[in-house]
């Protein structure tokens, strides 16, 4: 559905803190990004502060710092601002100390992603995309508290549709099917084929933990959230439409790998994933590059 509609009734900073939501699901639309604000003050209100404050500091930021308008409206300076901003409000207790935290941190993130902005257009460089709130993450967990385990849930039908919705909400560290249903929700209104794509790779996911008898890792969506976004990705290539199902498989491989090293997984798999199938397809493309035929000495390129 185009988002037109809505933007003609949204003022610009509206539009933009709301798309920085969407982003965070690889989307650039308002009301996608406004159901994923719903999900979050519906389902954790606790959180929701932290996620907006993130999103602000990054977009006062890229403001501030006078980056290109097109990229401060399409949200790319937020989305890992209210990342960053959801998991310090999530491990972190309410104290005077933790806003300016946040706005630093979301103010850091945006200009991170400036850097990586550049250097993706001026050269092949691979995508931020969730890079800079895992690097930043990384950094604030060494100073949390470890978090409490979850409550056991029994494995029964209704667990299992509800983690099949929290394998999307779990990108947002939320863990109720409301959060997920919105989200869904937010994604089909935005775009059908990665509504499509999403819930396939949290069903794909949720099947993986459970034949791996990680049956609480299962249903409470831990299993597919990097699946999904590795899927939603890839989801827009119709001309390849495997690529998404090989990113879905790369990141339940790799996902064991930061456990191993001791890293929280976060959304690490998916961005690994994603550079990994990458690379391969630019080392696939190479050798078709360098057979193409030079130009005759009649019709030299000019350079420009």
């Amino acid at each position: 559905m185009p988002a037109n509609h809505f933007n003609t009734h949204c003022p610009d900073w509206a539009e933009a803190l709301l798309n920085g939501f969407s982003q965070i699901f690889l989307q650039r639309h308002p009301l996608c990004g406004l159901l994923c604000l719903l999900a979050i003050l519906f389902t954790a209100p606790v959180l929701f502060a932290g996620a907006l404050l993130g999103a602000v500091a990054g977009l006062l930021t890229a403001q501030r710092r006078n980056y290109a308008k097109a990229d401060r409206q399409a949200g790319l300076f937020s989305y890992n601002g209210v990342l960053v901003g959801l998991l310090l409000s999530l491990y972190f207790p309410w104290s005077p100390m933790l806003p300016p935290l946040i706005l630093a941190a979301g103010g850091l993130s945006a200009m991170i992603t400036q850097q990586w902005l550049k250097r993706t257009r001026l050269s092949e460089y691979l995508p931020a995309y969730t890079a800079p709130f895992v690097l930043l993450s990384w950094v604030f967990l060494c100073f949390a508290e470890p978090a409490t385990p979850a409550p056991a849930l029994e494995l029964n039908t209704l667990n299992l549709l509800g983690a099949a919705l929290k394998g999307l909400g779990q990108v947002m560290f939320l863990d109720h099917p409301l959060a997920g249903a919105l989200i869904a929700a937010g994604l089909l209104i935005a775009d059908r084929r990665a509504f499509a794509w999403a819930m396939a790779a949290s069903a794909i996911g949720l099947g993986s933990s459970l034949l791996h008898h990680d049956s609480q890792v299962a249903l409470l969506g831990l299993g597919g959230y990097n699946a999904v976004l590795a899927a939603l990705a890839f989801s827009t290539q119709r001309q390849q439409p495997w690529l998404p199902l090989f990113g879905i498989g790369l990141a339940l491989l790799v996902t064991p790998l930061f456990g191993a090293l001791g890293l929280a997984t976060l959304t690490a798999p998916f961005i690994l994933a994603c550079w990994l199938l990458r690379t391969g397809i630019r080392l696939m493309r190479q050798p078709e590059l360098n057979a193409a035929p030079c130009a005759d000495g009649e019709n030299q390129p000019r350079l420009r």
